[in-house]
Order: C-alpha cells, then sequence, then structure tokens
C-alpha cells in the first residue's frame, strides 16, 4: 500500500543527512558479505566495560527496590521524573553554583526531540504569518539538525572563518561574526558544543557573544551538550558551561553509556522550559522513565561524573591521539591536507583543501580499499551557499580499535596521495 502523504508527512519520510549515508553504507555491508571494512562511519558510542557495568549495577538497585513499580508500572509528569530532576538540580546547582528548581529542568525522549521541540516551538511561521529563523551560527555543524523543522525553510546557517595553522596541517573554525545574522526575525539560535561532527569547541567568550546578540530580541539559545561537562565530559580541552536567562542548556545521557534510553536533558529558564514541556506533554506524554531512574542513582553517587571523566572522556581522547599520530606519519607532507584540532566528541574531521574530487567519490574511493568514513557534505544543514569546502571534508569515528584507526588512515592516506597524484597527471 502506498498512502498519501501529507507534505509534512512527505517531509518526515525522507532521509536527511547522515541518514542517508548510512543507508548506503549498510548496503555495503551487507554487498560486501565475508569482506572486511574498516568502518569508521558509526557514532555509535563502544560499550565500555565500566560504563556497561555502572548501569548493571544502578539497574540491579532499582529492581530490588520498592521503586520500581512506580517507575515501570505508572504514567508520569511531562516534565519528566522527580528524582532525576532533583539529582540533577543538585548536581548542577553544586557544581556551577546555580540556582535551580525543578521548574527550570525538562526530560525529553533524547535531544533530537528537544531540539524537534524548540525548533518548532520557536522557529517557523508565527500566528501573524512572519517567518521566525532557526540560526546555526557556524557550519559545519550536527546533521540531525536539518530534519528538526517543520518549515526546512526556516534553518539558515552561516559560514564559519578558518584559523589554518599550515605547516601543522591543523585548523579551527570559528564563528564569524560580521557574517552572522541574529534579529528580530531570529526565532531561536542552536549550536553544539563540543561539535559533532568537528570536535570544535566555542571558547566561553564566543559562547557568550551569540548570546548576547541574541538576548537584545529575545532569542533563546539552545547549546547541544551531547559531549560536554558533566557528563559525559567529553571536552579534550578546558571549557566552562555558560548560564544566562536566554540560554537552554541541552544535554544528553547518549554518550554517557544510555543511547538506548533515549534520555535528553533541557537546563534554563522557567519559562522557556514551559514552552517545550507543553509541546512535549502534546507529542509524547513523557519519556521513558526507567532510564532516569537508573541515572538519578549514577549521578547521586557520583559515579557518572567519576566514570565520564576516569573512563569515557581518556579512552577517546587517547583515540583521537592514535588518529593524530597516524596521519601525521602517513600523509604526504607536500599535500594540503588539514586535521581539525581535536577539542572534544568522538569524531575527526579532516579537510582536504582543493580535493580534486568530491567528498562522496573520495567516499567511494575509500570503500574499495575496505575503509568507510562518512563524507563532510552532509554537515553543512541550513548552508544554502555554494562553497567548495563543504566537498572536501571527510568525519571520521573514534569507535574502531587502535588497529583498525591506525590501518584505515594508512590507507586514506594512499588514498589521498593518489586522488591528487592522477589530477597532477590528467592536468
Amino acid at each position: 500500500m502506498n498512502p498519501a502523504l501529507t507534505k509534512i508527512g512527505a517531509q518526515m519520510s525522507n532521509l536527511t543527512g547522515v541518514r542517508a549515508i548510512m543507508k548506503d553504507i549498510i548496503e555495503t555491508l551487507k554487498a560486501g558479505a565475508g569482506r572486511q571494512f574498516i568502518n569508521l562511519s558509526a557514532g555509535n558510542p563502544l560499550i565500555l566495560p565500566e560504563v556497561e557495568q555502572l548501569w548493571r549495577d544502578c539497574t540491579a538497585e532499582l529492581l530490588a527496590s520498592s521503586e520500581y513499580g512506580e517507575v515501570v508500572c505508572r504514567y508520569g509528569s511531562s516534565q519528566g521524573y522527580g528524582p532525576f530532576i532533583e539529582a540533577i538540580a543538585n548536581d548542577y546547582n553544586r557544581r556551577y553554583g546555580l540556582n535551580l528548581t525543578e521548574r527550570n529542568i525538562l526530560i525529553t525522549p533524547g535531544s533530537q526531540t528537544l531540539y524537534f521541540y524548540a525548533a518548532n516551538a520557536f522557529g517557523g511561521h508565527t500566528t501573524s504569518g512572519e517567518l521566525k529563523q532557526i540560526v546555526l551560527p557556524l557550519s559545519p555543524d550536527y546533521t540531525g539538525y536539518g530534519g528538526v523543522s517543520l518549515v526546512p525553510e526556516a534553518l539558515v546557517a552561516y559560514k564559519p572563518s578558518l584559523d589554518i595553522d599550515a605547516p601543522a596541517h591543523r585548523f579551527k573554525y570559528r564563528p564569524d561574526f560580521s557574517q552572522v545574522s541574529i534579529t528580530e526575525q531570529t526565532g531561536c539560535v542552536l549550536f553544539s558544543r563540543p561539535c559533532n561532527p568537528t570536535g570544535n569547541v566555542l571558547t566561553d567568550e564566543e559562547v557568550k557573544k551569540i548570546a548576547d546578540l541574541a538576548a537584545v530580541y529575545n532569542v533563546p539559545v539552545l547549546v547541544d551538550s551531547a559531549y560536554a561537562p558533566p557528563f559525559p565530559a567529553l571536552n579534550f580541552t578546558d571549557m566552562n558551561l555558560i548560564f544566562q536567562e536566554n540560554i537552554i542548556h541541552c544535554t544528553s545521557l547518549s554518550k554517557a553509556g544510555l543511547p538506548g534510553e533515549r534520555i535528553g536533558i533541557a537546563i534554563g529558564d522557567e519559562k522557556l522550559v514551559e514552552s517545550l514541556e507543553f509541546f512535549q506533554a502534546n507529542a509524547s506524554l513523557h519519556s521513558s522513565r526507567y532510564g532516569q531512574a537508573i541515572a538519578a542513582r549514577a549521578i547521586n553517587s557520583g559515579a557518572l561524573t567519576q566514570i565520564s571523566e576516569q573512563v569515557i572522556r581518556p579512552f577517546y581522547q587517547n583515540k583521537f591521539a592514535v588518529l593524530e599520530n597516524t596521519l601525521e606519519a602517513a600523509m604526504p607532507k607536500d599535500l594540503p591536507w588539514f586535521l581539525h584540532r581535536g577539542e572534544g566528541a568522538i569524531f575527526a574531521w579532516l579537510w582536504l583543501q582543493d580535493l580534486p574530487t568530491t567528498d562522496w567519490e573520495f567516499y567511494q574511493e575509500l570503500k574499495q580499499v575496505g575503509v568507510i568514513v562518512v563524507p563532510g557534505s552532509t554537515f553543512f544543514p541550513g548552508l544554502e551557499e555554494e562553497w567548495s569546502h563543504k566537498h572536501q571534508c571527510l568525519r571520521i569515528s573514534l569507535t574502531g580499535s587502535d588497529e583498525e584507526i591506525v590501518t584505515g588512515m594508512q590507507r586514506l592516506a594512499k588514498v589521498a596521495e593518489q586522488v591528487y597524484q592522477s589530477s597532477v597527471v590528467r592536468a
């Protein structure tokens, strides 16, 4: 049966960004049955034994408690599970000197759902027909932002400036404040910190400047902190969480070992949080309470913060070092390759300047030597202007074994050398 979809139905049925690429990757892996691929495409965190054991222990505690029936067998508040909200408020108040109450916190079924609520609560058409934009101040950014708005034309992204250290083959994106426009037409601002896909961490000053520009127009700023401290603490450089009236701090427990439980957390001004809570009440009633109940135990005991800082962060930081050192040794020095500064998250971002082919074609070439990464052009949602840089980048996951990362990067270096050399020969 082929149902007649509405405009919104057709839009939401499309695969966007990385999801379209993942479909090709799945088909490649199936078609290559028996062939060994080094798959460095996944955004799925690895199952670390210490992290899994934490959640097993918290589950055992829940099962043995009288709380279990209340958690699993009853409906709850649209805002979230009370003991979990209390645990977050107490932790953040103690850690950051805040005065949060339960009214400042909302729990959603994963942070992607949170951005869907926000994009459509604050962005899109107003009751008077005016279009309110969803501004991504620095592109590239998380590909999932490309599918959150029911009004696609509301999403607007801006090109960054590039800090390039040519001798070191490194670079870093920075917001280009001469280009970024936040006005009375802006509905909300959204960016990730640390950034998926690049590992970029906006400085404290850059975050404050964005928030201050938005505050002039009473515009909420959503800071996607899925990789930030205090958990999962996947920042490899020092950073502070910035809190002010128009900032909604958005975090997640997915990279802290609970991606299957879909726990997103919004922390912000009571009125902003309330708007999102009402949206959730209509969309899904409330998020699952089981994950919240075991997470409350992990936060209250301090175990989640400890394991984030002592296990999760050093594990992925070491993976980045392995990748970085391998590229340093394997990439020809005369090629214009640039690795983004590794400041956080679970990915590396490689820019091949003046790449003779497209990122998609390079991705296909890598598959021929048994290596799978993600073409970078999928990470520029909302950036409509043509920019050759969009087709010269690759996202490389840090979820492979050390041996896989080393071999994968050595093969990538050989393919890059061949692609650039063949271009010179053709010229």
